[in-house]
């Protein structure tokens, strides 16, 4: 798979959060890759890995989205807009792997794929905010 895929199935990991216990979690990684008749090992393991990376580091990339959006706050933002975000500002800021303009576009494309009509824009101001 390709960096894109990667990062489309992590997405959607990280979406699972705001709907399942953590102690769940394992449980659906497992259905989710059952899932995946086309993704190597290799990228189980990867998908895998920074998805536990991301949910590890919730609560402080939150603080760090609360911050720097001006008018909703995480409680509030779409579930879709949010895992974006999270996964995004984990990129930027503990990934040394992936440049901070590609996590932005990154985000911006899932958005435009996964998000209502202002999602990209939301997300990409959120995360210009954090990039600065």
């Amino acid at each position: 798979m390709v960096r894109t895929e990667l990062r489309e199935h992590i997405f959607k990991m990280v979406f699972q959060l705001e709907f399942h216990k953590p102690e769940d979690m394992p449980e659906h990684v497992k259905l989710y890759f059952d899932s995946l008749e086309n993704a190597a090992n290799q990228d189980k393991e990867y998908i895998e890995k920074k998805y536990k990376a991301v949910a590890e580091k919730i609560s402080e990339i939150d603080a760090m989205i609360d911050e720097k959006s001006e008018t909703w706050k995480t409680k509030r933002m779409g579930k879709v807009d949010l895992a974006i975000l999270r996964l995004a500002v984990y990129e930027m800021k503990w990934d040394e792997d992936v440049p901070t303009g590609v996590a932005i576009n990154e985000a911006v494309e899932l958005a435009k794929k996964f998000s209502g009509e202002g999602g990209p824009a939301f997300v990409n101001g959120v995360l210009a905010r954090l990039a600065d």
